[in-house]
């Protein structure tokens, strides 16, 4: 019985073992003729948003799909594109949503934006109803108080008209 036992967890040992190596991701190596293009290379790879992985940039994600846009990105370079070609290209195919920084259009600035504006509607919109509160209230005062208290009122509120 103990042999068994033994055996089972020297097995399940050695399939955790084997299937570690599944895990290693293949570093990409690119080479470039010139500084330039592989400074090029960083920044776009990490300007742009793997379409998988949603919150890694191209250079640090290792979905295949991050492989494969990375490879893309090393071929048009290759190619001499400019880099708003690249992105011109990446944003065809996958959308807005492959830009970490996205561009200023009108869906992002009612979603920058938007709840500042709402905020200050709210704020005005309050402000008009405290207004009106105060006017009625002062109204309703004016209208329940005895003549003479509201001449003492008027002369508390009003100093300066008692002076002239």
């Amino acid at each position: 019985m103990l042999y068994k036992v033994i055996s089972l967890q020297i097995l399940i040992g050695l399939c955790f073992c084997f299937s570690s190596f599944n895990l290693l991701a293949a570093i990409g190596v690119y080479e470039f003729k010139d500084e330039t293009k592989q400074l090029r290379f960083q920044q776009l790879t990490a300007e742009l948003r793997c379409p998988k992985c949603q919150n890694q940039n191209l250079a640090d994600s290792n979905a295949e799909i991050a492989q494969d846009l990375r490879t893309k990105v090393y071929q048009m370079l290759q190619a001499e594109k400019a880099d708003a070609e690249i992105i011109e290209y990446m944003l065809a195919r996958y959308g807005e949503f492959v830009l970490y920084k996205p561009r200023l259009t009108l869906q992002t600035a009612l979603l920058w934006y938007g709840p500042f504006l709402l905020l200050a509607f709210g704020i005005i919109i309050i402000g008009f109803i405290l207004r009106q509160r105060a006017k009625t209230f002062t109204e309703v005062n004016k209208n329940t108080l005895p003549s003479v208290d509201n001449k003492k009122l008027a002369a508390l509120l009003n100093p300066t008209e008692d002076k002239k």
